[in-house]
């Protein structure tokens, strides 16, 4: 394997006055490189970028650059929509304006998402020219350069987010992630949902991005045919390549066990990746 150069750390925007960082894989070796621009889980609240600290190795040792970004986080009386999503487009603005400087291929450019980070990668990936999410930070040093990816991964994520509210009313009731994100409820807005759901952004205008998404068949938090299934389906019939990537028993976070440890999850997912970013990215 070839080595792999990790810069750990790097300053991609600051927003309102916090820093935004992420960690770098690099491969090693002359040529541009094609990237992925990953976005962790942890329900809007919560988790951190290392969980794709075996990611990063891996696609990097097979050509594939990694930037694996923190964003800011919601709590209860501070939401994030649509900050955290305008913290992943400028991530992905980041990479194309600096690619130079990274041996990066400003041209081939991808999110990573999971759970929560799937949807705000969706959110980037089909949502980056809606008025809700452009020019948002003009003082950003690569305000000015496209926030458009050629492929998405989403992986268990979270695509309507009103079936989502639903599911936190019933299983925690005093402290539902999504009101705390947007700071309503779907009776309160019901625009605020439709604008932070996934799936209304799948249209034909949007069918040049490659799409992959993976799901387990036993996700205990998010339901698959709610979010994956429907999405998929919405995306089919707007045009879009999308392949599916289901995981038999796997239920919700796994993305961030290793690669290469027996039975693994992620190491059922890994080649499909693979084959998907050789076709799509």
């Amino acid at each position: 394997m070839s080595q792999v150069e990790v810069r750990e750390g790097v300053t991609y925007a600051t927003h309102d006055g916090v820093a935004l960082a992420g960690d770098l894989y690099l491969p090693a070796g002359a040529g541009l490189h094609p990237a992925l621009v990953a976005v962790h889980g942890g329900g809007w609240q919560a988790g951190a970028r290392s969980a794709f600290q075996f990611w990063g190795p891996y696609l990097a040792e097979r050509g594939y650059a990694l930037f694996t970004i923190s964003y800011r986080l919601a709590k209860k009386g501070q939401t994030r929509f649509p900050q955290a999503v305008n913290d992943v487009l400028a991530a992905v603005q980041f990479m194309r304006g600096t690619a130079g400087q990274f041996r990066i291929d400003p041209e081939r450019i991808a999110l990573f998402g999971a759970s929560a980070g799937a949807h705000l990668s969706a959110l980037a990936a089909l949502g980056s020219g809606h008025e809700r999410f452009k020019n948002a930070y003009p003082q950003d040093a690569h305000a000015g350069v496209s926030a458009k990816v050629k492929a998405l991964i989403g992986v268990y994520g979270v695509y309507d987010l009103v079936h989502m509210w639903q599911t936190y009313a019933l299983k925690t009731p005093a402290e539902n992630n999504i009101a705390n994100f947007l700071g309503a409820t779907p009776m309160d807005d019901p625009q605020l949902y439709f604008d932070a759901t996934p799936i209304n952004y799948a249209t034909f205008a949007n069918n040049h991005i490659g799409v992959l998404l993976s799901v387990g068949t036993e996700d205990d938090l998010v339901d698959r045919r709610a979010h994956t299934d429907a999405f998929q389906l919405r995306l089919s019939q707007a045009g879009f390549f999308v392949r599916p990537c289901i995981v038999q028993g796997a239920p919700h976070y796994w993305l961030s066990d290793p690669i290469d440890e027996a039975g693994s999850y992620s190491g059922f997912m890994a080649p499909r990746l693979m084959r998907f970013l050789k076709e799509r990215l």
